[in-house]
Formats: C-alpha cells, structure tokens, sequence
C-alpha cells in the first residue's frame, strides 16, 4: 500500500487516537493537532506521563497503559525520530493499526518493523495538514 493509500484509509476509517508527546500547553503544535483532529470528530488519547488530563481527556504514561483503557487504532508520534522504535514496539504489542510520525519525524527501521508486523505507517507529515487537504478534496 502507499502512502498516500495508507493516509487515506487512516483518516476515514480509524476514530480513535492516541497522541504520544501531547503537550498540555496550547501554544505547542502537539496541542494544536490533536484539538483540530477532536474538532473533526477524532477520539484523542494524550500519552503524557508528566500529565493526568489534557483537552478533556484523561493522559496516559504509556500506550500500554492506556490501551487497557480504549482501542487505539492510531498511534500519532510528537517524539524525536529517535524515540521511535519504543513507541512502534507498543504500538505492535496494543495492536493498533497505523503509526503516523508527524512532520519531521521519521525512522526508517521501525517503520519497517510496524509495516512487517502489518501496520500502517505515515512517516514526515502532519496529520492535520493531511485532513485538510482530504476535506478539501471531499474524501472525507
């Protein structure tokens, strides 16, 4: 599948998203991203240790902690590119479906390992950017 397919299917078909580095502080792109993504109907999950709710939902430490909680079919990485392979080995263990590494992030070897073990992967792009330009173009 390419990417563009896989950005496609993550963003008219998954709902629910688990933003690992959601800042609390509104000023931070991570914070912007994911209320933009609420506004259009997405469930956010914050994976924040240092936080216990952030845009009036409860923040997790870890994605295994709160997949005990919610079904994550995304995990979107706001983390350095490398902190990736960590969060992709969660991500395989709370079987989401896709990893989606924001603008300027990317990790060549886990994004292998997440498409091996049968994920999506978006590598490099912003997911608020890739809903815009999907709505604009009425897919969704």
């Amino acid at each position: 599948m390419s990417e563009v397919d896989a950005i496609r299917q993550i963003l008219t078909h998954a709902r629910t998203i688990a933003v690992v580095g959601l800042s609390p502080d509104p000023s931070r792109p991570s914070y912007q991203v994911a209320r933009s993504l609420q506004l259009h109907g997405y469930r956010i999950i914050p994976i924040n240790p240092n936080a216990t709710e952030i845009l009036g939902e409860t923040a997790y430490p870890s994605l295994t902690e709160a997949a005990q909680h919610h079904v994550i079919e995304v995990v979107n990485c706001f983390r350095r590119s490398k902190d990736i392979p960590p969060i992709v080995d969660e991500a395989i263990a709370i079987k989401a479906k896709a990893v989606w590494m924001q603008l300027g992030i990317s990790h060549a070897a886990a994004a292998l390992k997440a498409q091996t073990s049968g994920l999506r992967v978006v590598q490099n792009k912003c997911i608020k950017t890739e809903h815009a330009v999907l709505s604009a173009r009425g897919v969704i």
